[in-house]
């Protein structure tokens, strides 16, 4: 059981790791954005490769928050590396499986005929997935009685004499069944992600990758700004508009 000091130690070492990656994350967008630029002198082979580069690294995050969730998954239900903004857009502690075929929709208009035809089957498979986490994660609510899993994880990490306080919770089961949640919500992600990309060509999955990039850095910079600006006004110092907008 983590007791608040270790989910400090915990926080601050996927922290760290999390910055990190947003460098490399920032690195493999100039690829794919300069990628698009040549893409009709480009090899197919070397299209392919940054792809792969690309889904191992995304591959590499969610081995790193796996570890992480199996030593405090109250922690990344409620990961303190993200933004206040970043947090309010999860699901599951991650963004939506769904959101992938927006950002598809918007960045690869040629899509033929049969790949929108597997595409459209592939939505309606991960929408039936989301249905069924969503559900699990209903039951898990209702067989502790508990309230949004935020307030339980407050609750769990409350001390009386440097002991921790467990209220009428199963903390460990409450554990077990949170990790399970996450474990397949992050495989129904990866796995349809990886589904997407292989019914793309090299040059339509370097795009789709590129447009996932840039929605995400700039969540991040959206949520870092707006964060900023909260801080400056609980100062006293005030809260500009932000320049990027809404």
């Amino acid at each position: 059981m983590t007791n608040r000091s270790d989910s400090g130690s915990i926080s601050n070492i996927f922290g760290a790791f999390f910055e990190a990656w947003l460098v490399r994350q920032e690195h493999f967008l100039d690829e794919l954005l300069s990628a698009q630029q040549r893409i009709n002198e480009a090899r197919d082979e070397d299209l392919r490769d940054l792809v792969y580069r690309v889904l191992l690294h995304y591959q590499q995050y969610y081995d790193e928050k796996s570890r992480i969730a199996q030593r405090d998954v109250f922690l990344v239900f409620s990961p303190p590396w993200f933004t206040s903004f970043e947090r309010s857009l999860l699901w599951i502690a991650g963004y939506k499986p769904g959101l992938a075929f927006r950002l598809l929709t918007e960045s690869v208009p040629d899509l033929c005929d049969g790949q929108r035809v597997r595409m459209a089957r592939l939505m309606e498979e991960t929408r039936v997935e989301e249905r069924a986490l969503n559900d699990k994660l209903a039951k898990i609510h209702e067989s502790v009685a508990a309230p949004p899993l935020v307030d339980v994880a407050r609750r769990y990490g409350r001390f009386a004499n440097g002991e921790i306080v467990e209220e009428d919770v199963a903390i460990d089961e409450l554990q077990s069944a949170l990790e399970s949640v996450l474990a397949n919500s992050n495989l129904l992600r990866t796995t349809m992600a990886t589904k997407l990309v292989d019914m793309l060509s090299s040059a339509q999955a370097v795009r789709f990758l590129g447009a996932v990039a840039q929605f995400q850095l700039k969540i991040r910079s959206l949520g870092l700004e707006r964060d900023a600006n909260k801080q400056r006004e609980l100062n006293g110092g005030g809260g500009g508009k932000s320049p990027i907008g809404n």
